[in-house]
Parts: C-alpha cells; sequence; structure tokens
C-alpha cells in the first residue's frame, strides 16, 4: 500500500509546528489582553446543529459522520421504499453526526445550552481545527485551523470597533500589514430592496462576495442565472462600481438609500463605526469601505470585516460580523453577537512569503549531549535531568557511535548546540558546547549553564 493523506491536509514538520505556535501564541496573547476567555468545543456536532446555518452552499461542504454498526440495514428499516432513496432522503438515516464547519455555530449552540450558567455581555476566544468539503487551492483547505474571538449578549457597536482595534494589535504584532475591510448587512440588504430583489438577498450576496476572485462580468452572470433581472442589474452596477473615500460613498449612499430604512440604519452604523476607530487610532492597519463585501454566510446581519494582507495575493486571511439570530435557531433569544476569525493557515503562508517569521519562532537553544559511554553517559544524564528542571532542553544521543554521525543527527533535527561531556569535563565541573550553526566552541562552568541559556 502506497501511503498518502486524503487531498485538503497536511502533516507539519517540528520547524512548522513551531511556527504556527508563534502566530497562535501572539494571537492568544491578544485575545486575553482584549478580556476573552478560553473555550473548547467538541470536533463533531449533531448534524442537524450544523446543517441549515451556512446557506445552501455552506451546507454541501459539511463532512458528515457515518452512523457506526451496519447503518445500511436501519436505514432500509426507516425507508423500505428504495424509491425513496436519494442522497437528500438517505443521508438523515446513514448520518446523526458531522465535523463542525466554523467555531461560530458551535459557539451558538455552547451558549444555548449553557445560558443559565454564563453572565452576558459573555467574551470567548477559541483556537481549534475546523472542517470543509472545499476544492483545495493555495490557502484554501479542507482541515484547518481559526482562531476566533466572539461576544454574545450586547448589541453595543462598541464592540464592532474593538475587534478593529484586536485586528489591529494583533497584526502589528506579527508584522503583516493589513487592510481592515467593512461592510454592514443591512447595506446590502438595502440595496438589494433599491434593486427590487429582496426575495433574492441571499442569491444577491453569494454572488457578489465572489467579485474579487472571478470579477464583475461574471458575477452578474451569475446573478442572472439566478434569476435577476436585467433592470435590477442595471440599478446594481452603478453601486457595485461606487469608488472614492469613505466619505464619498457614504454620501452616495445616503442619496440612493434615502427612502431606504434598514438602509439608513446601515448608514448610521458605518459612520459610527468607522470615525470612532480613525479618532481612538491604529497601529499599521488600513480601514477600508468595501461595499461589495458581502461574506457569503447567512447568518451575519450587521457589520461584516474581512483581512487582506498588503502586497500579497493570497484572499482574505481573517473575517468575521454581527450575527444577531443565530442562537434562536436553538430555542434561545434576543442574543446579539459579532465575532472575527484568524485564519491561521493564510497567516502562516503570508509570513512565509514576506519573510517575517523571527529566528526565535523555530530555532529553540536546544543541547545534545554526545554518548562518550557508559560511565560519561550516566554522568550526563545526571546533568542532563539537572539542567532540564533548569527549563534547559537537552537530550543524550543514544549510542556511543563516531562524533560524525553524532554530529550529522544534531544537524537533521536542528538542534543548535552540542555538548562534549567526557572524563575531563566530569573531574573539571565544566562543559564544552558547540554552535553547529557558527561553529564557535567554548568551555563554561556548570554553574554558568543556566545563565547562559537564559
Amino acid at each position: 500500500m502506497k501511503p498518502g493523506i486524503p487531498k485538503g491536509t497536511r502533516d507539519f514538520n517540528p520547524i512548522e509546528i513551531q511556527k504556527r505556535r508563534y502566530i497562535i501564541s501572539k494571537l492568544q496573547a491578544n485575545f486575553e489582553k482584549f478580556c476573552f476567555s478560553p473555550l473548547e468545543t467538541p470536533s463533531f456536532e449533531n448534524l442537524d446543529t450544523l446543517t441549515g446555518k451556512y446557506g445552501e452552499e455552506g451546507d454541501r461542504l459539511i463532512f458528515k459522520i457515518l452512523n457506526n454498526g451496519d447503518f445500511l440495514s436501519e436505514a432500509r428499516k426507516k425507508m423500505p421504499d428504495i424509491e425513496q432513496w436519494n442522497s437528500k432522503n438517505i443521508t438523515a438515516s446513514i448520518s446523526e453526526k458531522a465535523l463542525r464547519y466554523d467555531l461560530t455555530v458551535p459557539f451558538a449552540r455552547y451558549i444555548a445550552m449553557n445560558q443559565g450558567n454564563i453572565s452576558l455581555p459573555y467574551k470567548r476566544y477559541q483556537i481549534q481545527p475546523v472542517w470543509r468539503a472545499d476544492r483545495p487551492q493555495k490557502g484554501r483547505y479542507r482541515e484547518f485551523y481559526q482562531c476566533d474571538a466572539d461576544v454574545v449578549g450586547s448589541e453595543s457597536l462598541w464592540y464592532e470597533v474593538n475587534f478593529i482595534l484586536l485586528y489591529d494589535a494583533s497584526f502589528s504584532d506579527l508584522k503583516i500589514p493589513v487592510e481592515i475591510h467593512l461592510n454592514n448587512r443591512k447595506l446590502l440588504a438595502a440595496i438589494a430592496e433599491y434593486a427590487s430583489i429582496e426575495d433574492q438577498l441571499i442569491d444577491f450576496t453569494v454572488a457578489l462576495d465572489k467579485l474579487d476572485k472571478i470579477g464583475l462580468d461574471k458575477v452578474l452572470n451569475e446573478m442572472k442565472e439566478k434569476g435577476i433581472a436585467q433592470t435590477s442589474l442595471q440599478k446594481l452596477i452603478p453601486i457595485i462600481e461606487l469608488s472614492g473615500s469613505f466619505e464619498d460613498k457614504i454620501t452616495r449612499l445616503k442619496e440612493i438609500l434615502t427612502d431606504i430604512e434598514v438602509g439608513q440604519k446601515g448608514i448610521e452604523e458605518m459612520e459610527f463605526i468607522y470615525h470612532s476607530a480613525k479618532q481612538i487610532g491604529l497601529k499599521s492597519a488600513d480601514l477600508i469601505f468595501n461595499l461589495t463585501l458581502a461574506r457569503g454566510l447567512e447568518y451575519y446581519t450587521g457589520t461584516i470585516y474581512e483581512i487582506k494582507a498588503k502586497n500579497i495575493s493570497i484572499g482574505s486571511i481573517g473575517g468575521g460580523g454581527r450575527y444577531d439570530n443565530l442562537t434562536e435557531i436553538f430555542g434561545v433569544k434576543n442574543i446579539s453577537g459579532v465575532g472575527i476569525s484568524f485564519g491561521l493557515d493564510r497567516i502562516y503562508l503570508v509570513m512565509e512569503e514576506l519573510n517575517l517569521f523571527p529566528e526565535s519562532a523555530h530555532k529553540k537553544k536546544q543541547i545534545l549531549f554526545f554518548n562518550f559511554g557508559e560511565k560519561e553517559s550516566l554522568q550526563a544524564l545526571k546533568l542532563i535531568q539537572e539542567l532540564r528542571g533548569k527549563n534547559i532542553s537537552c537530550d543524550l544521543y543514544p549510542e556511543k557511535l563516531k562524533l560524525q554521525k553524532q554530529f550529522t543527527y544534531a544537524e537533521k533535527n536542528a538542534i543548535p548546540f552540542v555538548a562534549f561531556y567526557g572524563e575531563t569535563e566530569i573531574n573539571s565541573k565544566t562543559l564544552s558546547l558547540k554552535n553547529i550553526i557558527t561553529g564557535e566552541q567554548k568551555t563554561l562552568p556548570i554553574s554558568e549553564l543556566e545563565t547562559f541559556f537564559s
């Protein structure tokens, strides 16, 4: 059997894991600075918890888990008429669970189950893998990590402002220059009303969300295929092509949407969030009003975010928005929420391409003690245990082989220091260390090792 892994998944070597942990550590530090508490939920949920929450396109990307045992026999009992057997009907009989598609819906389910035990507003962050049966490509995987922060239980727009500040602080710490794109689903609903396509809002936003990927002509063609009339498209095109500053776009929208209440509400929210963030001041991120930003997921109801790295074409590296009704599907009403997500895997690709990882992100001060024989190895392990107690990473090569073979092992495993602890060093209570990267070698008293590696 030839070994392999499923498309859209990856193995990670030690250096890659250390770099990923570096990103996570920066995000986690900022989550906690902004007073979010950690949460974890199961990798898989009940299927009915997930389906119907992401829209038709999202539901198609959910990985379903087959029931245990002879699931076909059970399906035949439930549907003895073979003519009833189609993919939709049979799924309910053979699959009751699914891998989570994102972290937001499981979070809403958690809130619904624990509403009596949490104090609102409730702020949580969550860093865990999710799974989507998507078409794999650069920066898009079937298994990937999301790093989310959400607040539920408040409609305050100050949370939207705080999420802009959180994005800015996190990407500043990672040294990634970014643009924070903003829009509001209320504006999109108002534009749909203006174009007389209120009943086709989802088709409109799903197509519009692809503008950066496929261009205006293909977006318009997709809208036509979904049944949006040419007269409506003629009204949409000038709005989609609006350009200029934030103020320019807002002024024009106020004129276009003057008689549409939801549109005026969306404009009011945008003005508050945009001007508040600008007055507080951002470290490095640029704030952009992107009227074509739609975010395809159906559960967003207000502000929506999308983060794009400058000077690199890779798609969004973060996104999120306001969702006012998500917990209602679990029987809990009147709990508004807003949240954002960081795309760990795409952030990693950006940092690799822009050479932003510091050397400390993947190089550790590890020591490999060379093996000089049984007597020396016993003494070496005593010292190794002492150093481990002082938080210094070290190990003993398992066999007494030629030094060149032991050197080669250290090089292949990216261990920067090798230690010579033979009879001379043991008697003098010293340790000879060689940096195999620089070639520098020195002998230190055992008592100075902790200082040297601090």
